[in-house]
């Protein structure tokens, strides 16, 4: 025998409201409480998490040759939600298009060049752009980036990087460091 309670506030033995609902807004708990979700929380069928997520590094230093982009070979991951990050790049899964959070860092070895570049791209073409110049020879020169994307299932990122010091040079890896890195997540 099914049964059906209509109510429009319960609240707890304190008389404090525990779940309310107002021109079509429901309310679970109030300022201060903790409100825990066993199970799955969602919002129109679809799941509420910061996910797909990634977080990968540079294991060891990779060689970079002079005046041209290469792609970095990002060969440790720490983590893969979905199994998106692949062949060097994050590509949206099936049903996960949205706006995404992406974040990197490049650490050059320490040498002198004019111009050291970071290239953020989307599906192959460059959209974001992060410049050290002059590189000096006395520091391990840091470049970083930090951006923010609406990507369709299907879609891929990848960063690459430049140098033009005349000859090959080094952008530094460390499997127990993060010096250079490339991480993102699905925003909620």
């Amino acid at each position: 025998m099914a049964s059906i309670v209509k109510v429009d506030t319960i609240q707890n033995q304190s008389g404090a409201n525990i779940i309310s609902e107002s021109s079509n807004t429901i309310t679970v708990g109030a300022s201060g409480d903790t409100t825990n979700v066993i199970g799955t929380l969602q919002k129109d069928g679809v799941s509420v998490t910061n996910t797909p997520a990634f977080s990968v590094r540079l294991n060891s230093a990779q060689n970079i040759a002079n005046s041209t982009f290469v792609k970095i070979a990002f060969d440790g991951e720490l983590f893969d939600t979905d199994s998106a990050f692949a062949s060097n790049k994050f590509t949206v899964p099936s049903g996960a298009g949205g706006n995404y959070f992406f974040n990197y860092g490049i650490q050059y070895l320490a040498y002198a060049a004019n111009r050291g570049i970071a290239s953020f791209r989307k599906n192959g073409t460059e959209i974001q752009t992060s410049e050290i110049s002059p590189l000096t020879a006395s520091t391990n020169p840091t470049i970083t980036g930090a951006l923010s994307l609406n990507l369709s299932a299907g879609d891929y990122v990848e960063v690459f990087v430049y140098q033009n010091s005349g000859g090959a040079q080094d952008i530094r890896g460390s499997s127990s460091e993060l010096f250079t890195y490339f991480g993102g997540y699905k925003l909620i």
